[in-house]
């Protein structure tokens, strides 16, 4: 117990850099971090740091094992697999592709293209940005394991639920024509040598790293103007846990929004420290990274308006139903 502890607090929550940075606000800036200025920039350095490290290290990780599975591979595993095993499969799989919901629109195509089923592509589709490895790592290192944990479990099911619905409603036809004659092409990351594949887990890092480092930047400058500027009466008021409402207003707010899960965890994790429901926070963070305007814009170019106003009602009523579970029982897990 004691070095789970232990790793928990100084590898995942840092408390050591927490200290460092403490260190340095007070020394450099000459600021208390028990003023709001202090704290806040204390909240900003420390959290950009840690969120940036455990990226590095955690992508790095899941893009080596990742290039042992490129997407005709995958296309391959899939295929051998039919009905509800097939979207269970999909979407474990679509949690070791650390990709936001528009880098994941492109994988889709290219599975509907080599015959999958679109239920399954579906599956793929909505765990993909909603759960991968680093995600978990992340919000254990904010919240717990066993928020972590729940969250995964709910965001598979919900990934299983909508591609099974999809699956069994044959909409075929609702997808545009040419994903289907899209040809398929195996960049044989399967032979790759480990230096090649230690290449490609850097570059992946780089990739990514260079396509959320805004999004984060600019999602714990929110977080920690809600930690010390926000009055608490106030968030209160609008997504206080007796608000049945809270839970909708948060989903609806997400959407607009372009990020993927790293940039909006400081926020959720700012918004359950000013007494916000767990699951209103994490129906935000659901939202913004399954929901996202410009996501639906992408895949409106790939399928018809009826598919994608259905896969918005399914997303939409799976988050709203996890966000409301996730209110009621939450306390169980904090």
């Amino acid at each position: 117990m004691f070095i789970f502890e232990f790793i928990n607090s100084q590898l995942l929550k840092m408390d050591w850099l927490s200290d460092l940075v403490r260190i340095f606000v007070e020394d450099i800036f000459n600021l208390s971090i028990s003023t709001k200025l202090g704290n806040s920039i204390h909240f900003f350095i420390y959290d950009v740091i840690k969120i940036f490290i455990l990226l590095s290290i955690l992508i790095f990780s899941i893009s080596y094992i990742q290039s042992f599975f490129p997407p005709e591979r995958t296309r391959r595993i899939l295929g051998r697999f039919n009905g509800i095993k097939a979207n269970i499969l999909a979407a474990l799989l679509g949690t070791v592709t650390p990709f936001c919901s528009c880098s994941s629109i492109p994988l889709f195509i290219g599975f509907t293209s080599a015959g999958l089923p679109i239920g399954v592509t579906f599956s793929f589709l909505i765990s993909s940005p909603l759960v991968d490895l680093a995600s978990v790592i992340l919000l254990a290192s904010i919240f717990n394991w066993q928020i972590a944990i729940s969250y995964v479990v709910v965001g598979i099911i919900l990934a299983v639920i909508g591609g099974g619905i999809i699956s069994k409603m044959n909409l075929e036809k609702y997808v545009e024509p040419f994903v289907f004659n899209n040809p398929v092409y195996n960049n044989g990351e399967e032979d790759l040598s480990t230096k090649e594949r230690l290449e490609f887990s850097k570059n992946q890092v780089i990739d990514i790293i260079n396509k959320v480092w805004l999004y984060i930047l600019i999602g714990v400058g929110i977080g920690a103007a809600i930690h010390n500027y926000i009055p608490q009466s106030f968030i209160s008021a609008v997504l206080g846990k007796e608000n049945w409402y809270s839970v909708i207003i948060a989903s609806f707010v997400g959407i607009p929004m372009y990020a993927d899960i790293f940039g909006t965890l400081p926020i959720a994790e700012a918004l359950v420290a000013k007494g916000v429901g767990l699951g209103t926070a994490l129906a935000f963070m659901m939202s913004v990274t399954a929901l996202s305007f410009p996501s639906m814009v992408m895949l409106s170019k790939v399928v018809k308006k009826k598919l994608l106003g259905l896969f918005i009602v399914i997303v939409t009523i799976g988050i709203l139903i996890i966000g409301y579970l996730f209110n009621i029982f939450g306390y169980l897990l904090i």
